[in-house]
C-alpha cells in the first residue's frame, strides 16, 4: 500500500473511531438520562416568561431588512480584515479594489437610508 493511500486510511480510521464513539455517547446518555415528560414542560416560553395568547404574531418586513442589512456590513468586515492584514503585498491595485468594494458598500448603505430602512419606528 502506498504512503498516500495510507494516510488516507489513517483518516478513515479516525472518522470511523470519531463516529463511533459519538454513537456511543449519545445512546449512553439516552439510556442514563431521567425522563419524566410533563404538560408543563411542553409549553413555549422566552426569558421564562410564561405565554399571553397564540404563538403566531406578524412581524414587520422592516426587521428583516436590518438582519439582512446587518448581515452584508458583516460580510464587509469579513473581507476587509485579511485585506488590512496583508495590505503592503496587494499594493495599489489591492488599495483600488478595496476602493471600489468599500464604494459600492457605501451605495447600499445610502440606498437603504433614502429609502427609510433605518428609520427605527
Amino acid at each position: 500500500m502506498s504512503d498516500f493511500l495510507r494516510s488516507y486510511l489513517t483518516v478513515g480510521i479516525f472518522l470511523g473511531v470519531a463516529v463511533v464513539l459519538v454513537s456511543a455517547l449519545l445512546g449512553l446518555s439516552s439510556l442514563l438520562r431521567p425522563s419524566k415528560p410533563t404538560p408543563q414542560k411542553s409549553i413555549v416560553y422566552e426569558s421564562g416568561v410564561d405565554p399571553v395568547g397564540t404563538g403566531w404574531a406578524q412581524s414587520q418586513i422592516r426587521y428583516y431588512i436590518f438582519a439582512l442589512l446587518f448581515v452584508v456590513f458583516d460580510v464587509e468586515a469579513v473581507f476587509i480584515f485579511p485585506w488590512a492584514t496583508r495590505l503592503e503585498a496587494y499594493g495599489l491595485f489591492g488599495l483600488i479594489e478595496m476602493g471600489i468594494f468599500i464604494f459600492i458598500l457605501f451605495l447600499s448603505l445610502v440606498y437603504a437610508w433614502r429609502k427609510g430602512v433605518l428609520r427605527w419606528v
